[in-house]
């Protein structure tokens, strides 16, 4: 799954591990924390956090390399990403999960996986990591997210590595997030909303002459019924605006055709 970069690095602590100590038990002065990730070619580089945006983080490739084998534990793959128009990879279907609902969040508009390698000093010793996604937004916002299933959250080295790593991104002027789920019929809702996603895979003329209807609320079912015979295109036409954050719905109930749109602001 993993090249040597991540070598010695314990997937259970987020991918963080504490390396060698200096000589003399404390950081040399001035030290800073530094990351190291790969542009879009794979070429490297390393430098001072503070300097390094997040820009460039999106732009490039993740920094570790990912392999698959036959009857690995977890579950991993590539999701092709509406808001970056490419794929991005994931390990595990719980981190699928938190990248549907970027995807999805008209918010978001850069998602990049495992997109670098923070090193830093702590405690006279120095220490890496390198988080799940990072993600920015359209007002100018990065959000570093560690994705943990909640029943590790208590163990001892996964939560010390995790706010350890929310103080290096909290000095920088990121936020952290560590994500272990969400309300579950929302996440259903998202993921077949995905389906919809792909621009090429409706029919465009439905889908312009459904934004253009003047309804400022409309259940899915009157919209379908508006285009007689051609209902399975009018369902798809309206869900892939639904994905793009055109029409809004109630998504803690599940989706049906009695459910009632609301057009964005």
């Amino acid at each position: 799954m993993t090249s040597g970069d991540a070598g010695g690095f314990d997937p259970a602590v987020g991918d963080t591990e504490v390396s060698r100590a200096y000589p003399d038990g404390a950081a040399p002065s001035g030290a800073a924390a530094r990351a190291s990730f790969r542009d879009a070619a794979g070429k490297e580089s390393t430098a001072d956090l503070a300097l390094v945006r997040a820009e460039q983080l999106a732009a490039g490739r993740p920094w570790r390399v990912f392999r698959w084998r036959q009857g690995q534990a977890h579950y991993s793959g590539w999701y092709w990403s509406a808001t970056t128009g490419g794929h991005v990879v994931y390990e595990s279907r719980l981190e699928l999960a938190r990248l549907l609902l970027a995807d999805f969040d008209p918010r978001v508009t850069a998602i990049a996986a495992q997109p670098f390698l923070v090193t830093a000093p702590s405690g006279g010793r120095v220490r890496r990591h390198v988080p799940d996604f990072l993600l920015a937004d359209r007002d100018g916002g990065v959000c570093v997210v560690n994705v943990k299933p909640a029943d590790q959250l208590t163990v001892p080295k996964v939560a010390d590595a995790l706010a350890w790593a929310g103080e290096v991104f909290a000095a920088r002027g990121w936020r952290h997030e560590i994500w272990s789920g969400t309300d579950p019929v929302l996440l259903a809702n998202v993921r077949f909303l995905a389906g919809y996603r792909y621009p090429g895979r409706v029919d465009a003329g439905l889908v312009a002459a459904v934004a253009g209807r003047g309804d400022a609320t409309a259940g899915i079912g009157d919209l379908e019924g508006a285009w007689p015979g051609r209902a399975g295109e009018v369902r798809a036409a309206v869900l892939h605006l639904v994905w793009r954050g055109v029409f809004r719905a109630d998504l803690s109930v599940p989706l049906s055709a009695g459910t009632v749109l609301e057009r964005a602001a």
